[in-house]
């Protein structure tokens, strides 16, 4: 679904992707992990036709994202970190647009729209109704994370998805995610919340300075590293060692 062949980018001297490869199957969830400015998001813009690699190949679907860009983007479904809308459109009007850019016909597209409203809890009343500048926080990513899926796409990058969201449809999110997988969608999961990748990831791959230094399962990361949870197993390979102490001599400072 996804080959990666010495991708790399550069922004004038900085190269925040370094030649990376990859390959991602059909039905897979993998976990994108790293500490911020590792090259996570370029990554994803670049396998999502958002940004032009400077060197090296990658395709989605069979597709190359520089040669076919359209074309990738038919088949990608994206919910990046901003969770950026139009504000002055409803929630309604917004999702109507998506559906158009995708040749959805009108009347599957309103029936999509409201097929996820139910399991967002997002009444038609407040679609129709309401500017999305008026929509808090975790309803405009409810309202993100649909657009991402309306069209049905078959690989989904998800960058951050929980922002915003509370307990419950958090839940709800992560659950979704891992159906999709099993309904054979390949999932690439970006987020710095550790124990949630540990849980519903099959596959991590963990960046750090734009290259990439682990990839695989869980119990084969646990097994090269010699650590169980994945937050030591990133702190230990991307991180700084002995971070309580760290933690315990700066809050001394600030007492004194």
């Amino acid at each position: 679904m996804i080959s990666i062949r010495q991708l790399s980018k550069r922004f004038g001297d900085q190269e925040a992707v370094r030649a990376i490869d990859l390959e991602i199957p059909a039905g897979q969830l993998v976990g994108l992990l790293g500490p911020n400015g590792a090259g996570k998001s370029t990554t994803i813009k670049m396998l999502t036709g958002m940004l032009l690699p400077s060197s090296g190949t990658a395709e989605v679907y069979g597709f190359d994202v520089v040669r076919q860009p359209l074309e990738v983007k038919r088949v990608v479904g994206y919910v990046p970190e901003s969770g950026a809308v139009f504000e002055s459109l409803t929630g309604w009007e917004y999702l109507e647009l998506v559906a158009a850019l995708y040749h959805i016909p009108d009347n599957e597209a309103h029936a999509r729209i409201l097929r996820f409203g139910q399991f967002f809890e997002l009444d038609e009343e407040t679609l129709r109704d309401k500017q999305l500048s008026a929509y808090s926080k975790g309803m405009r990513q409810k309202v993100v994370i649909t657009s991402a899926l309306l069209h049905n796409p078959k690989v989904i990058f998800f960058d951050e998805p929980l922002n915003g969201l509370d307990a419950n449809v958090a839940l709800s999110v992560k659950m979704l995610i891992t159906s999709l997988a099993r309904e054979g969608k390949t999932v690439v999961f970006c987020s710095h919340i550790l124990d949630v990748v540990e849980r519903i990831c099959q596959r991590i791959v963990i960046l750090h300075q734009g290259r990439i230094l682990a990839d695989g399962t869980l119990a084969e990361l646990q097994q090269r590293c010699g650590e169980q949870s994945l937050e030591h197993i990133f702190n230990q390979l991307t991180g700084t060692r002995n971070l309580l102490a760290r933690a315990e001599e700066f809050a001394r400072g600030l007492t004194q």
